[in-house]
């Protein structure tokens, strides 16, 4: 089965309740990893965790069926959630739907959060017939359909907002639905909301519980890495340590930031101009006046060749890079400051190269 990524912010398709494997693929990572979440928290009975790598998947791709079919030391349910970049999940869901085809036995529900593919896709193609697999491919958001998700979960939580709140919430998160949602319960547990006593929230109400500011969160750091300014990484990297900014956030909001770019030089075509862009372009591809210059810098770096007269854009280079960055992160958590600030040390060489 297929579900359109908009369903979600509805809240869960009603075929998700019929799949045991979910493959939620596309540019909007953070879209496909909270549209997980919600399917695993709406399971009768999660019970536990068990996280695999898709690249240990396409090593061993029979590991994915022994997992799903081993009963917990204490008999309790459980769950496989697997990050995966393209097709690395391909040949083991192909072994688990194979070995459960020629009575296997059940096996416990699957998701996989697979960045780089799509819903034409080989492990796509293999899921989208079945009853029992849901397939989901997500793209970049813009500000209108995150505001709308925003106020989705503020009804959920027992908050009405006021005026231009839910767009204010949206921007903060930088476009990223699971920290609008931890944005959305601070501010309930703050007002003491919940579905059964609602509360209004206004603008001032958000600015109490301290949200980051823009000022204060990734975008500085974002934009001293993909716009090329050696001279100032130095200072933002000190900065990131400082405040403690959490590196998967800022890898998160480096992605969102190449999923736009992408989106813009599609948008351009390979002869665009930015200029070229009117006002309901820029309205619709999250291009907001405060980021408008860096943007427009960031462009002009990343639309350039690898080197002269080759076909590949650099841009073609970072959102594979990013991706491995991520994977490299989510195994190394104690070390995860360290290795993202080497990588955003090379990236931000590669932008400044001539």
């Amino acid at each position: 089965m297929k579900a359109k990524h908009g369903e979600f912010a509805r809240g869960l398709p009603r075929s998700a309740a019929q799949a045991r494997i979910f493959f939620f693929c596309g540019p909007d990572e953070a879209g496909a990893s909270a549209a997980a979440e919600r399917v695993i928290e709406a399971l009768p009975d999660p019970g536990e965790r068990v996280e695999i790598n898709g690249a240990d998947l396409k090593r061993d791709p029979a590991m994915l069926g022994d997992e799903a079919r081993t009963v917990s030391l204490f008999g309790d349910a459980r769950h496989i959630f697997v990050r995966a970049s393209g097709e690395e999940a391909h040949d083991a869901l192909k072994a688990l739907i194979e070995t459960g085809d020629a009575g296997a036995g059940d096996a416990a529900p699957v998701l996989v959060v697979a960045t780089s593919a799509t819903d034409k896709s080989r492990s796509a193609k293999l899921l989208e017939k079945r009853a029992d697999a849901l397939v989901t491919m997500f793209y970049p958001p813009d500000l209108v359909s995150v505001a709308s998700s925003v106020r989705t979960m503020a009804d959920a939580a027992g908050l009405r907002l006021g005026g231009d709140l839910a767009e204010r919430i949206a921007r903060a998160a930088g476009l990223d639905v699971r920290l609008a949602q931890a944005e959305v319960d601070k501010l309930a547990l703050y007002l003491d909301a919940a579905p059964q006593s609602p509360k209004t929230a206004a603008v001032e109400d958000y600015a109490d519980i301290g949200a980051a500011t823009e000022e204060d969160g990734f975008g500085p750091v974002v934009n001293a890495v993909l716009g090329g300014e050696l001279g100032r990484l130095g200072g933002e990297l000190k900065r990131m340590k400082e405040l403690g900014l959490n590196p998967v956030g800022l890898l998160l909001a480096l992605e969102r930031r190449a999923a736009q770019l992408a989106q813009i030089c599609a948008r351009l075509g390979p002869a665009g101009r930015f200029d070229n862009l009117g006002q309901g372009d820029k309205r619709a591809l999250g291009i907001f006046w405060k980021e408008e210059r860096d943007i427009r810098q960031q462009i002009a770096q990343w639309q350039k060749p690898i080197r002269r007269g080759h076909p590949e854009r650099r841009l073609d280079r970072l959102i594979p890079r990013l991706v491995a960055l991520h994977q490299k992160l989510l195994a190394n958590s104690q070390t995860a400051e360290l290795l993202l600030a080497q990588d955003l040390a090379e990236i931000a060489r590669f932008a400044a190269k001539r």
